[in-house]
């Protein structure tokens, strides 16, 4: 088996060491004999929608992600919104979370996003939301705990067609008042979970994993056990951090 994996902006949007992510689904698909083929795509950049399995974009500086906004509107938009109708595995951190909605706040001037969800990120009074999050979220029919580092100064609120991807249990999450983290549509995820997020979270990397893998072969894959006695460590500490306050 193959996993394709197509990496949007990997110069600009890696705040925080999001790329860590793309390491561990590697690690975790080398470590099961799956083959995997990482893709890079840039500035100005375009992509067949049918090449890829799993497409991700991490998390940039203000001024990074402004540049981004405006090429993937212009360049990558048609592409992304076919990928994710054929069942593509979507995830994006942070800033990238921010521009796959309708619009996205920075200081005074308002940036067109990609519209793949609904939502939008506004600017309020308020410091920044910052600190160890855990949310709560079923993907499968179980409740499931998600642990990770939000730091952001956006507020995004959701629209009436869009699901949160969590319920915040400690942490910030969208906006700080509503109680929900991220946003989930289909096999698109958006989440503001920094660290990176994947490693203190093996089961969800696992998840999409299986996701893009079906979406590339067809049918119902099963994936290998692995030995994450590491990872299931990693986890518990980050969630009784966050849980701590």
């Amino acid at each position: 088996m193959k996993l394709r994996l197509l990496s949007l902006y990997p110069d600009q949007m890696n705040i925080y060491a999001d790329r860590g992510n793309i390491i561990f689904f590697e690690q975790r698909c080398r470590w099961r004999g799956i083959d995997f083929e990482v893709t890079r795509c840039g500035t100005g950049d375009t992509f067949d929608p049918a090449g890829f399995d799993l497409i991700y974009m991490g998390g940039g500086q203000d001024r990074d992600q402004q540049i981004v906004a405006s090429d993937l509107v212009e360049t990558k938009r048609e592409s992304l919104v076919r990928a994710k109708e054929d069942g593509a595995v979507v995830l994006a951190v942070c800033g990238g979370y921010q521009l796959l909605g309708i619009s996205y706040q920075l200081a005074d001037d308002v940036i067109e996003g990609l519209g793949l969800v609904d939502l939008k990120t506004v600017r309020e009074p308020g410091p920044r939301l910052i600190g160890p999050v855990v949310i709560t979220v079923n993907l499968d029919g179980t409740d499931r705990t998600i642990a990770g580092f939000e730091n952001h100064g956006g507020r995004t609120y959701l629209g009436p067609e869009a699901k949160p991807f969590g319920k915040v249990e400690s942490g910030h999450g969208n906006n700080g008042n509503d109680g929900f983290e991220g946003v989930r549509e289909d096999n698109l995820v958006g989440t503001y979970l920094h660290g990176p997020l994947l490693p203190k979270n093996s089961w969800l990397a696992d998840h999409l994993i299986k996701l893009a893998l079906e979406h590339h072969h067809g049918g119902t894959i099963e994936l290998d056990p692995l030995d994450d006695r590491f990872e299931d460590a990693a986890h518990e500490t980050a969630r009784r951090v966050a849980l701590a306050g």
